[in-house]
């Protein structure tokens, strides 16, 4: 499974060897791939006394095989010892687009906190897509590099091999797997959750999925549809490989499992 961190990655190399083109010189290359240069169609203004740069129009910035387009885009950077600056705040507007070789984001606006390693992408139809899942958002989408893990708030959505997954929030946890680190390991979904198959519509309040394993755990009003026959419980396991579905009372209040079966 490709993984989500390179698309981020590229933003934060964007901290390091900032390069500003006039218009005169965006035909220009970069002469190596730790370098990254920034082209603008109409302006590039250097505030020194606010420590800011400001590019407008058509803006992109490039790192080896990373795009960052936008409308607009700002820096804002501080000294170091050595007559040296490093920038610790980028924000992109308008038309926002993200990609590298194997990822694609796309938003309205995106702000990323170098010191704190986390970028938020917000808008009302934010994608992150490559050629293994895609994951969607109405109100924003945040990457915390330290803790791992991204959170995809507004009617979002992950979905993967004619599978998806809705829910007012989910969160994706990123860990070791036998074929690559950092890839997603776990959803996390918060309100109003629906799980979709070719065969299953899956609801519930919430839920969490193994996306290795293919397995989901539903908890809070919970009911599993297939054609005309539906089962409802507070708590269910569901194993999409399969298509075994195991479900259960409430353990606090007990309860009843309760079953429609037609022919």
């Amino acid at each position: 499974m490709a993984y989500i961190t390179e698309i981020f990655i590229a933003v934060l190399l964007l901290a390091f060897n900032v390069n500003w083109l006039t218009p005169s010189a965006q035909s220009q290359q970069p002469e190596n791939k730790d370098e990254v240069r920034i082209e603008a169609d109409d302006i590039i203004e250097w505030n020194r006394d606010k420590k800011l740069y400001i590019a407008r129009g058509n803006v992109k910035a490039v790192r080896d095989v990373f795009t960052i387009s936008a409308d607009t885009l700002t820096a804002l950077y501080r000294s170091k010892n050595s007559n040296k600056s490093e920038i610790y705040r980028l924000e992109a507007f308008g038309n926002v687009i993200i990609t590298s070789t194997e990822n694609q984001a796309i938003a309205q606006h995106a702000v990323y906190n170098i010191d704190k390693q986390v970028i938020t992408l917000t808008g009302n139809n934010l994608i992150f897509k490559n050629r293994v899942y895609t994951i969607t958002a109405h109100k924003s989408f945040q990457y915390l590099k330290s803790c791992r893990l991204a959170i995809a708030h507004g009617t979002a959505s992950f979905s993967q091999n004619k599978q998806t997954i809705k829910a007012d929030t989910l969160t994706a946890y990123f860990g070791y797997t036998p074929s690559r680190d950092n890839q997603i390991k776990e959803l996390k979904a918060i309100g109003n959750v629906v799980i979709i198959t070719p065969q299953e519509l899956i609801r519930g309040n919430e839920g969490r999925y193994d996306v290795l394993n293919k397995v989901a755990r539903m908890q809070g009003n919970v009911r599993v549809s297939r054609g005309r026959n539906q089962i409802n419980g507070e708590q269910a396991q569901i194993n999409l490989n399969t298509g075994i579905s195991y479900i259960l009372p409430s353990l606090k209040s007990g309860g009843r499992v309760q079953g429609l079966l037609s022919e």
